[in-house]
C-alpha cells in the first residue's frame, strides 16, 4: 500500500536511498522506467532492491540495534564527564520554560519557509541565498524577527507556505499546528504514561490513537499504515503482541524509502526533557522511538539531537553540547563523518552567509528532508551561534532545507541552556505563552504548562531511575 507518494515515486526514491546505504544500483533506474504503472512489475523491482546487500567497500558501518550502536560509539566518552547540575526547582523549571519557547520559536521562524524555493533552491539560487532574498526583498535583513508574509523577492517567483501565515511577522500572536513540536507533545505524553518502560511498539499505538493519518508526513506515514496491517484495534488494547519484534523491521522498512530522513530528528525533543542532564538515557529514549519508523542515520539524527538537548540543560559550551550527542552515535556512520565536517566549518567560518554557504555545498546532495544535511546544518548552527539565541535559530533557518525542523531544534537547544528568563522578549513575546498542537487537551495549553509538566516528567523518571538502581542493588547484594 502507498502512502505518502505513489508506488511509482516510493520504488524511485528507494533507488537512491539503497544506494545511500552502500548498494549497486547498476540497472535499477531502467528496471523502474520499463515498469511504467503497473502494480506487480513495480513491486517485483522493489523486492530485488529490498534484496540487495551492502557492498563490502562501502567504507561505513551503521546498525540498527541499540547494543550494536553502543558498540560503535566514540571511544572517549566525554558526555559521562558532563557536571552534576545543582539546581533549584525554580531554576530546573526555568530551563524547562526555556526549551520549550526556544523549540516553538525557532518552528515558527521557519514554518513560512517550508516551501520549495527555500529548501531546495531554485535553478538560480540554492536555498539559503532565497531565504537571505526574502527577508531582503522585505526590508528586514539581516534576520532580526519571525519570518514577513510579503516581499518583493515574490517578483522573482519565490513565494513562502501562505498556508503558515499565522507564523509571520505581521500575524504571529501564538505558536500554531505543526508536526515539528506536535510531537513534543506525544514525547511528553509517553512519558507521563510510561515513564521508563515502553518501546516502539507503544510509538505505534500512541500514533494510532492520537495522531490522524493527515498528520503523519513521509516516514511517519508508511510506518503508520504498516503498522496497521500488523496490529489490531481489537487485540492491540491487551499488550504488544510476543512477535512484535518480529514485525517491527517490517513495519519501519516496507515500502519505506524515507527511513533516513529528519522525521524521527525532530522528535526527540519530549523524551530529551525527560532526561535532562544524562545524553546517554535521552539518546535511549530516541533510538526507542527512532526504531518505530527509521533505521541507521534516521534513528541517529534522533539520538545526536535528544543528546545535545539534554546535554544542554547542564552545559553552555556548544562544542562540548554537540560532542555530547557524536558520543551517543556510531563513530562509524556518515552522520558521524557529516557533523565532524560541519563542525569544522562552523569554526573555520567568519560570518553567516559563508557558514550556511558552505554547508549547503557539502551537503547538498542530499534530500532537502534527509537527515544528515539538516543535522549537520543544526550542529554548525549551534558552534558557530556561541550561545546567542537569536544568531542560532536565525543561522538555522538561513541555511535552508528543512527550515522549520532547524530552527525549532537549535532553538530548544539553546532554550535549555540558556533558561526562558535570559530569552529574548522580541522572540518570545509574540508567542504570547499560547501553544495549538492540534491534539486533545493541547489546543490550546500554555506554554509554561507543557514546560511544567516536563519538569514533573523529569523527577519522575529521576525518581523510576533512583527506584531501579536500588532494587538491582538489592537483587545484586
Amino acid at each position: 500500500m502507498a502512502g505518502w507518494d505513489s508506488l511509482k515515486q516510493l520504488i524511485k526514491m528507494e533507488i537512491v536511498q539503497r544506494q545511500e546505504e552502500g548498494c549497486s544500483i547498476e540497472g535499477f533506474m531502467d528496471k523502474w522506467e520499463s515498469a511504467g504503472e503497473d502494480r506487480q512489475h513495480l513491486l517485483k523491482v522493489y523486492e530485488e532492491l529490498a534484496a540487495l546487500t551492502v557492498d563490502a567497500a562501502f567504507p561505513f558501518e551503521e546498525p540498527s540495534e541499540l547494543d550494536h550502536i553502543r558498540r560503535l560509539r566514540p571511544q572517549e566518552q566525554g558526555a559521562s564527564t558532563l557536571a552534576e547540575a545543582a539546581y533549584t526547582d525554580e531554576q530546573w523549571q526555568d530551563k524547562f520554560y526555556g526549551a520549550w519557547l526556544g523549540r516553538l520559536s525557532g518552528c515558527a521562524l521557519g514554518k513560512p519557509l517550508e516551501s520549495g524555493a527555500f529548501m531546495a533552491g531554485t535553478s538560480e539560487h540554492p536555498g539559503w541565498r532565497n531565504v537571505q532574498l526574502w527577508f531582503e526583498g522585505a526590508g528586514a535583513w539581516p534576520i532580526k524577527g519571525y519570518t514577513p508574509r510579503h516581499s518583493s523577492a515574490e517578483t522573482e517567483g519565490i513565494a513562502i507556505a501562505d498556508w503558515s501565515w499565522k507564523s509571520t511577522k505581521e500575524h504571529i500572536a501564538f505558536m500554531e499546528s505543526d508536526d515539528d513540536v506536535r510531537y513534543t507533545v506525544l514525547g511528553l505524553l509517553m512519558l507521563e504514561e510510561k515513564g521508563l518502560h515502553w518501546d516502539s511498539w507503544d510509538i505505534g499505538r500512541l500514533w494510532h490513537s492520537r495522531l490522524t493519518y493527515g498528520q503523519v508526513c513521509t516516514a511517519e506515514t508508511q510506518a503508520y499504515l504498516n503498522f496497521a496491517q500488523v496490529t489490531s484495534h481489537m487485540e492491540g488494547w491487551r499488550g504488544k503482541p510476543d512477535n512484535w519484534e518480529d514485525h517491527k523491521e517490517w513495519v519501519r522498512t516496507y515500502l519505506n524509502p524515507y527511513r533516513e530522513w529528519i522525521g524521527a530528528q525532530i522528535r526527540a525533543d519530549g523524551f530529551a526533557y525527560g532526561a535532562a542532564g544524562n545524553p546517554e538515557l535521552a539518546a535511549e529514549f530516541a533510538w526507542r522511538d527512532a526504531s518505530f519508523s527509521h533505521v541507521k542515520n534516521g534513528i541517529y539524527g534522533e539520538m545526536f539531537a535528544a543528546a545535545m538537548i539534554a546535554a544542554a540543560f547542564i552545559e553552555s559550551d556548544p562544542e562540548r553540547i554537540v560532542a555530547a550527542g557524536l558520543q551517543q552515535i556510531p563513530a562509524t556512520s556518515r552522520l558521524a563523518q557529516d557533523i565532524g565536517q560541519a563542525v569544522e566549518i562552523a569554526k573555520s567560518s567568519t560570518d553567516q552567509i559563508e557558514l550556511v554557504s558552505r554547508i549547503w555545498e557539502a551537503f547538498k546532495h542530499y534530500d532537502p528532508v534527509h537527515t544528515n544535511n539538516n543535522a549537520a546544518l543544526v550542529a554548525a548552527s549551534i558552534i558557530f551561534a556561541q550561545g546567542d539565541f537569536e544568531k542560532g535559530i536565525t543561522t538555522a533557518v538561513l541555511g535552508g532545507w528543512d527550515t522549520d525542523c532547524n530552527g525549532a531544534t537549535v532553538g530548544s537547544i539553546l532554550g535549555a541552556s540558556l533558561g526562558a528568563r535570559a530569552l529574548p522578549a522580541s522572540w518570545i513575546d509574540p508567542l504570547n505563552d499560547t501553544f495549538y498542537a492540534d491534539l486533545h487537551g493541547f489546543h490550546p495549553i500554555a506554554v509554561s504548562e507543557c514546560a511544567r509538566r516536563s519538569f514533573l516528567v523529569f523527577r519522575k523518571i529521576e525518581k523510576e531511575r533512583l527506584e531501579a538502581a536500588a532494587n538491582d542493588k538489592k537483587v545484586r547484594a
